[in-house]
């Protein structure tokens, strides 16, 4: 289906550009949110008569997403969750989760804005691309963390993904050599309280 941009669409084209596309993306995603309109003669001609109108209303959201790319951009926002040992989490964090946290820091964003690569299923610090215009987007931190504390050690650059299991064995590792370099003393003390006894 070929259709015409209202607005600039990544990986697809600027505003004016007339492209085609898959009839599902068109149906789904690009005619429905009002990103393009059928690359129909009397659309096309429609297009012209406000081109001025929807570049000067372009302008606009840009210039305020700027603003708050200004503010947002760089920032770090918590999200707990529950996770194993290892620092699997019991689930994953979505987009819902993203923008969630991000309104209760003081931005207001919607889920949609939110870009995730691949789901983010381990506690830990994961950069995250917002995307405030079709033009301007800002990238964020999210610190995901079993408690507020782990966030705050995790902020400060400590890893926790080392398992318990490790510190343990290091714990007991340590022991074994400690009790080993007794060892030799303890079978000399024995030997004497034998001769001693004979």
């Amino acid at each position: 289906m070929q259709v015409v941009l209202l607005e600039r669409v990544e990986k697809l084209g600027q505003m004016g550009d007339v492209v085609k596309v898959k009839d599902g993306f068109a149906r789904n995603f690009l005619l429905p949110r009002k990103k393009a309109l059928r690359a129909t003669k009397a659309n096309i001609e429609r297009f012209e008569g406000q081109r001025a109108q929807l570049e000067a209303r372009n302008l606009e959201l840009k210039k305020e997403a700027e603003q708050v790319h200004a503010k947002v951009n760089g920032q770090s926002f918590v999200v707990l969750r529950q996770a194993g040992e290892t620092g699997i989490l019991y689930g994953s964090v979505a987009t819902r989760d993203i923008a969630s946290a991000m309104t209760e820091g003081g931005f207001s964003t919607s889920r949609n804005q939110v870009v995730l690569d691949k789901p983010i299923k381990t506690i830990g610090l994961h950069d995250v691309r917002v995307v405030l215009h079709p033009e301007v987007s800002a990238t964020i931190t999210i610190n995901v963390a079993r408690t507020a504390e782990e966030a705050e050690r995790q902020a400060a650059g400590e890893d926790l993904t080392q398992t318990r299991d490790e510190e343990d064995e290091a714990h007991e590792a340590a022991e074994f050599f400690e009790s080993e370099e007794l060892a030799p003393e303890d079978e000399a003390e024995a030997s004497s309280e034998d001769e001693a006894q004979d």
